[in-house]
Order: structure tokens, then C-alpha cells, then sequence
């Protein structure tokens, strides 16, 4: 395979100038050119054909959304978006990952970012993942959003079922077309494990609950772990579970990496098959590398049920392919087969009382 072909959109001078800089650093990668804005974006990749595509969020005349929105519909290719965090710039990125960017760097201190190096593993790598996904998996996606209306008596529910979610790359998608199918009535509380940048799982938190007939919220340290609810592991934070007078509640840490991501799901999954007495599921969707696997095994052996995603259905299919070619997933489903799954699973695991 030669070499990554890369086209950087960035409406400075001095981004379009350093980002280069650093990408061609990697023997692997070729910068073939660079664009202003949307609009030079959008014509430079039509004609080039680019392997991979760094596009900044806002930028003049025409915004990575739009922009990103135009590549998608006339070229789909792997797009990397840059951002800046601010809630607003995290909001759009969210709807750039379903508009089909495959994911997004988190500029380090603003548009302008001069210490843009301080990311450059993190960007070379993510490009190299970018390259070797499926552009076609990559569609416009819309969720719906839904008005929750309160359940018709509120009962706590102490014998729940934890179920233990993980994703990566392509999993801000996959939990929009799974978790918010989730029917609220399962005895289940759950916990998410997404591989994604400090500040913005809040915002992914937000939009999923908007979404969902459960209740979603980013996860806070020390709080009790409720049936009906999903937390969102922060970015940066490893997510553990504890149990204090007769209650689960949520242990957020800055415990080293594990296998360079923090947060892991092996930690949250290993504090679940240490500290939870009841019965778990844990599922695992699209993503790069094995994080998952090995926590999955040790869970497995009190008796959890393991659900993974499809290959076909994956934007990467390395988190779910570890599971299962270690034989530990008792069903492998699509995407938009995965709620029925969870159902029947939980089904399976209750003995039918649901």
C-alpha cells in the first residue's frame, strides 16, 4: 500500500502551514494539498480524490458541516475533523460524526492552535484509521428526537442488570442507532464507554438523551448507579463501580492508560466482574484495537451474556472481531438488530422476568 494521501482544510494560514509539517513527518503519509475553505474543499477534493480529508469545524463562507455535508453526498471519503472545544464547536462536531466524519481531533488551545503538535500521534493515528474504513458505511444519518413523558409509577429497582457498553471509532453513531432504541421498561441500568475527548462526552451525553426513551447523562463520581438510567464515562476518566451501603454507585478515576485510552472499558468491565453481585451483559460495538476483550472474558466468567457487532455493520471492526474470534460473544448482531438482542438477552439472563 503506498502512501496515506491526505488533504488539509483550514481557513489559517498558519494550520494549513504547520499541520503539513507534522503529518509529513510519518514515512506513511503524503499532504497532496491544501484548502482555505468549504468551497476550495469541496472542488480540490473532487479533483484530487484525496485518501483522507483533516477539516477544520468553522471556517468562512462555507462551515465543515456543510462542507462535510457536500464531500458525503458527491465523494464520500474518510474525513478527520479538527475542533476546537467550546460546548457550541462540540455540538457541531457530534453532528459532523453523523453526517459521516469518520471521527475528530480536539485542537489543543483554540482555532488557532500553535501547539497543534501536542496531538500529532493522536491525529497520524486517527488518520491511519480513517484510511482503512469503508467510506460507504459512512451515510447521513438523522436521529430522532424524542419527548419523554414520565413512567407511569416510579419504583426502584435494586435487583438490575448492569449492562456494560463499549465503542470507538464510528460508536457516537452506533450508540445514536442502538442505545436510544432501548425501551425504558428493562430492568437495566447501564454504562458507557465511549473512546472520545474530555468535554466532549457531555455533549454526546446530551445528545443521546434527547434522543432516547432512557434517561442519559454524562457520569459524575460517587453517584448511585439507577435502573432506567445509562452514564457516559467523562473523557479522560476510567469509570469503576463500587458499592457502598447496599448501593452501586459510579467511581470515576485518572488511573494510567490502559492500552493508550482512558477511558478503557477493560477497567469498567473489571470493576464489574469484581464489585457487581447481580447479573450483567456487556456488549460491544464498532471500534479500533482491543479494548473490551479482555475485560469481556473476565465478566464472562460469572456468567455475563456477550453481545457484539457485526462486521458488516461496523465502521471498524476491531473491538467487536476481538471478542468474538476469542469466542466469547453468545450473539453477534448488526447495528440496528442490536436493541431486539438486548431484549432477548435480557430475556435469557432474567429467566423471562422483564
Amino acid at each position: 500500500m503506498g502512501k496515506i494521501r491526505v488533504l488539509v482544510v483550514d481557513d489559517s494560514a498558519f494550520m494549513r502551514k504547520i499541520i503539513p509539517q507534522i503529518l509529513q513527518e510519518d514515512d506513511g503519509i503524503e499532504v497532496i494539498d491544501t484548502a482555505k475553505d468549504g468551497q476550495e474543499a469541496f472542488k480540490k477534493t473532487l479533483e484530487l480524490k484525496p485518501d483522507v480529508i483533516t477539516l477544520d469545524v468553522e471556517m468562512p463562507k462555507m462551515n465543515g458541516l456543510s462542507t462535510l455535508g457536500c464531500i458525503m453526498s458527491e465523494r464520500p471519503t474518510p474525513v478527520i475533523m479538527l475542533s476546537a472545544y467550546t460546548p457550541k464547536g462540540a455540538e457541531t462536531t457530534l453532528q459532523a460524526l453523523e453526517y459521516g466524519a469518520v471521527d475528530f481531533v480536539c485542537k489543543p488551545s483554540g482555532e488557532i492552535s500553535i501547539d497543534i503538535k501536542k496531538v500529532k500521534d493522536e491525529l497520524i493515528s486517527k488518520i491511519k484509521i480513517a484510511a482503512i474504513t469503508d467510506a460507504s458505511k459512512l451515510t447521513f444519518f438523522t436521529p430522532e428526537t424524542v419527548e419523554k413523558t414520565a413512567p407511569e409509577k416510579e419504583k426502584e429497582i435494586k435487583d438490575f442488570v448492569l449492562v456494560i457498553i463499549a465503542t470507538s471509532t464510528g460508536g457516537p453513531r452506533a450508540l445514536s442507532e442502538f442505545v436510544t432504541k432501548i425501551p425504558r421498561n428493562l430492568p437495566a441500568a447501564y454504562l458507557v464507554v465511549q473512546h472520545m475527548s474530555q468535554g466532549f462526552t457531555k455533549t454526546l451525553a446530551e445528545r443521546l438523551n434527547s434522543q432516547s426513551l432512557i434517561s442519559i447523562k454524562e457520569a459524575e463520581d460517587g453517584e448511585i448507579i439507577t435502573a432506567g438510567r445509562a452514564y457516559v464515562a467523562p473523557g479522560n476518566y476510567h469509570m469503576e463501580i463500587e458499592k457502598i451501603d447496599g448501593n452501586y454507585k459510579i467511581a470515576l478515576n485518572q488511573k494510567p492508560t490502559r492500552l493508550g485510552v482512558r477511558p478503557s472499558a477493560d477497567m469498567t468491565l473489571f470493576s464489574a466482574a469484581e464489585k457487581f453481585e447481580g447479573k450483567s451483559i456487556a456488549v460491544v460495538l464498532t471500534g479500533m484495537g482491543r479494548d473490551a476483550s479482555a475485560g469481556v472474558e473476565r465478566l464472562k466468567a460469572k456468567k455475563a451474556l456477550v453481545l457484539a457487532q457485526d462486521k458488516d455493520s461496523s465502521v471498524i471492526y476491531g473491538m467487536p472481531r476481538a471478542v468474538i474470534e476469542r469466542g466469547m460473544a453468545d450473539e453477534v448482531s448488526s447495528i440496528a438488530g442490536m436493541k431486539d438482542a438486548l431484549v432477548s438477552a435480557m430475556a435469557r439472563i432474567t429467566g423471562g422476568k422483564l
